[in-house]
């Protein structure tokens, strides 16, 4: 296997149900499996409640799955105890949605930078502020920064120091959850360059929560579109404005907004609401959306089954992939900042 195609991270089957009032289960994420390859960003999109954050969190070992199995370069994940959970969480990093929350408040930037160096033994002593220049140059900030308090930044600069610090143990994959949702459009845009140059420069393999369909697909190597705690699409990224197959994928592209947009062209949405995931419906999961919705969708639930070598769908419309995809409108395309 190649360098490029390595997968360092995977996740097999994962399940996780939470205990709810009256003897009721939420299942938060049902049979999901998904892997993470090296230099290359895994995007992972659905509306709120599908199971992303709760998926990620599985992989980083803050939740434990109700059943399933994490590997890492061959090794279970799950039966990591002591110092080797602690060694394991040291090569995959996280960037939060809010920088600020997970910073300390009393803490300048070059603390920030270098505690977690600290916290493994790696920063040798008159190394610090070497080290955090070092860090602040690697995601484009001045050195001036090196004894502000995170406060008196802007939420730009807050996100580089995040995604600075979560690089500072060199880990193998950086779990980015909704690590750009709360920023401008053009902030966002600067983030995800960023991103992308230093995925270039170190090969650190990439996991990226979002919401946004537009954004997510303009970088990422390959997407997984969640729905109510089910992977209902996985597709390379560059593919998904024309070969979305899946109902709820293509009800998510139709429902975006671009400026290169036709003039004229109706703006569609996702119809009606998401059942509850305490009260889940028979068969597919989304038949209560679906506009293509049969009887078989109601009775029976489609696996998640290959259309192509790198496509999967779950939708019993799909059965004959030629079929699926001639019948695919073209949709406008998001020049790729890979």
């Amino acid at each position: 296997m190649s360098e490029k195609n390595e997968i360092i991270l995977q996740a097999s089957h994962l399940v996780k149900r939470f205990p709810a009032a009256g003897g009721r289960t939420l299942t938060a994420c049902n049979d999901v499996s998904l892997s993470v390859r090296r230099r290359r960003t895994l995007g992972i999109v659905g509306e709120s409640g599908c199971g992303k954050s709760t998926l990620v969190r599985m992989l980083l070992r803050m939740e434990t799955p109700t059943a399933g199995e994490v590997s890492f370069h061959g090794t279970d994940v799950l039966s990591l105890r002591g110092e080797a959970l602690r060694q394991y969480r040291r090569h995959v990093q996280m960037v939060f949605q809010d920088p600020l929350a997970s910073f300390h408040p009393k803490m300048k930037v070059i603390d920030i930078l270098t505690e977690p160096l600290r916290n493994f033994g790696l920063l040798g002593r008159g190394q610090k502020e070497r080290k955090a220049r070092e860090l602040l140059h690697l995601v484009g900030l001045p050195d001036e920064l090196l004894y502000r308090y995170p406060h008196s930044m802007s939420g730009g600069q807050r996100q580089r120091i995040g995604i600075a610090r979560a690089l500072a143990l060199e880990p193998e994959v950086l779990v980015c959850d909704e690590a750009t949702s709360a920023l401008d459009v053009s902030i966002q845009r600067s983030i995800i360059e960023l991103l992308v140059r230093l995925q270039r420069e170190t090969g650190v393999a990439i996991v990226f929560i979002c919401h946004d369909i537009a954004l997510i697909r303009s970088f990422a190597h390959e997407i997984a579109v969640m729905y109510l705690g089910d992977v209902v699409e996985v597709l390379p990224g560059e593919a998904l404005s024309a070969q979305a197959a899946h109902p709820y994928t293509r009800a998510l592209l139709d429902a975006q907004f671009s400026i290169h947009t036709e003039p004229g062209r109706p703006i569609g949405s996702v119809t009606g609401e998401a059942p509850s995931p305490l009260a889940l419906p028979a068969g597919c999961p989304f038949q209560t959306r679906c506009l293509e919705a049969a009887e078989r969708c109601r009775a029976e639930k489609p696996p998640l089954a290959a259309l192509t070598p790198q496509h999967e769908a779950a939708c019993w419309r799909l059965d004959s992939p030629t079929a699926a995809y001639s019948q695919l409108p073209e949709q406008e395309r998001t020049p790729s900042w890979n």
